[in-house]
């Protein structure tokens, strides 16, 4: 088949294996019937684009309506230059493939390059630069624990798994955050850790084990003062016809309710157990159903108390989100209060280690472990395995991708709103 004189451009091929380099992860950014792709300027003098009409037909791509002959297209890096997807801007390079009748779009970048456009979409980067880098390294952490070459892509750019905005989200100071932390993950017993956040705990972290059932040693049920709802509740009040119609969803109905309490909470404070009380006898919703219940009515998480009266039902709660692992606003808080951020992920993740991440090796695919240290023992010396420059490279930062602040300008940075906070896919 004769192909467009401007298709050799795109390196095309099915899909094959890709490269296990751990620095590499694939993101799924785009899903749609078709899609068009422009190539950046790679300079800033230049102001050429190139646009590409990507749609689907009979199971191949088809480019600019022309047929390729292919279900997969790669578009490699092209260096210092960017590429627009479905109106938004990406570093590295691109494959497309075709999914029965529509198009799915993966990022292909340097694992570092992608987290400039997740640290930023996950804490606001003005917040402290200890709690700023924390969140680097677990997001870090995250991505890499799920490269997986045998799988179509590793990531998704949404809530879902960790929010990617790309190049409009890239800050300075979160840019900064990723570097001086660069290559470093939390791991435990020789493996990448299961870096779970949340974006506040309510002054109580809950366990994996009363969350999920998965009892993991680092991800424990433990008192976090420095989480500010503990001592703000947040208070939402739901109309009992309401309430009847979110229990009838989860198979509850008992006619006018009478009484509805929390039968079972578990160490950190959280509902695991609800007992509902109605003209029609009682029932008990336990677990995932009791925390989905809840959440229906508005709860910002399970670690609540509840009043029922003729008319409505008050949730009075702390926290938002699961509470396993990482709190967000408790790392802002003890950031605040002069903590680094191996001290934070040393609290957070007890017994845990950091360690250097390195490329795969041809008969171990997927990230590999380098050099680690306990957390603990990272935080009291001040530094992890992976912060080796010498002491020229670390006063003579590259401008380019470390921007310095002078402390005045620090100091006169003020905390923007709360980003919108995500949690991870598998929660």
């Amino acid at each position: 088949m004769r192909l467009p004189p401007a298709l050799p451009i795109l390196a095309f091929a099915l899909l094959a294996a890709p490269s296990a380099a751990a620095q590499n992860v694939r993101i799924l950014i785009a899903s749609s019937a078709a899609l068009s792709v422009n190539t950046a300027p790679s300079t800033a003098l230049s102001t050429s684009t190139t646009r590409w009409n990507i749609g689907v037909r009979g199971g191949k791509l088809t480019l600019g309506g022309q047929d390729t002959g292919s279900e997969v297209l790669s578009l490699p890096p092209n260096a210092g230059g960017t590429l627009e997807v479905a109106g938004h801007r990406y570093r590295g390079g691109l494959t497309v493939r075709a999914v029965g009748s529509g198009v799915q779009a993966i990022n292909v970048v340097d694992i570092e390059e992608y987290l400039r456009g997740v640290v930023p979409a996950e804490m606001p980067p003005l917040w402290p630069q200890a709690a700023v880098r924390a969140q680097a390294i677990i997001a870090r952490t995250y991505a890499a624990a799920r490269i997986n070459p045998a799988a179509p892509y590793d990531l998704c750019s949404t809530t879902q798994c960790q929010v990617y905005g790309g190049v409009a989200k890239e800050h300075p100071l979160s840019d900064a955050a990723v570097l001086s932390t660069r290559a470093e993950v939390v791991s435990s017993g020789g493996k990448l850790a299961d870096t779970y956040f949340s974006a506040d705990s309510g002054g109580y972290t809950a366990s994996s084990l009363e969350a999920w059932g998965r009892d993991i040693s680092y991800l424990r049920a433990q008192p976090d003062p420095a989480s500010p709802s503990a001592q703000k509740p947040w208070v939402i009040v739901s109309a009992l016809g309401t309430v009847q119609e979110v229990a009838a969803r989860y198979g509850v109905r008992l006619g006018k309710l009478s009484a509805l309490s929390v039968s079972k909470a578990s160490t950190s404070g959280r509902v695991m157990e609800l007992n509902l009380v109605g003209e029609l006898g009682s029932k008990t919703l336990a677990g995932a159903n009791a925390g989905g219940f809840l959440r229906s009515l508005g709860a910002k998480s399970s670690k609540v108390r509840l009043s029922l009266d003729s008319a409505a039902l008050t949730l009075t709660g702390s926290g938002s989100g699961h509470g396993v692992g990482l709190s967000q606003w408790g790392a802002r808080g003890m950031a605040q209060s002069g903590k680094s951020d191996l001290a934070l992920l040393d609290f957070y993740y007890p017994g845990a280690s950091v360690s250097v991440l390195t490329e795969s090796q041809a008969d171990a695919p997927g990230p590999q472990l380098g050099p680690t240290l306990p957390l603990s023992a990272a935080a009291r010396r001040g530094f992890g395995p992976a912060l080796t420059a010498s002491a020229a490279e670390q006063s003579n930062p590259d401008p380019l991708r470390a921007p310095a602040f002078s402390p005045f300008e620090l100091a006169n940075l003020s905390s923007p709103p709360l980003f919108p906070m995500s949690l991870p896919a598998d929660l």
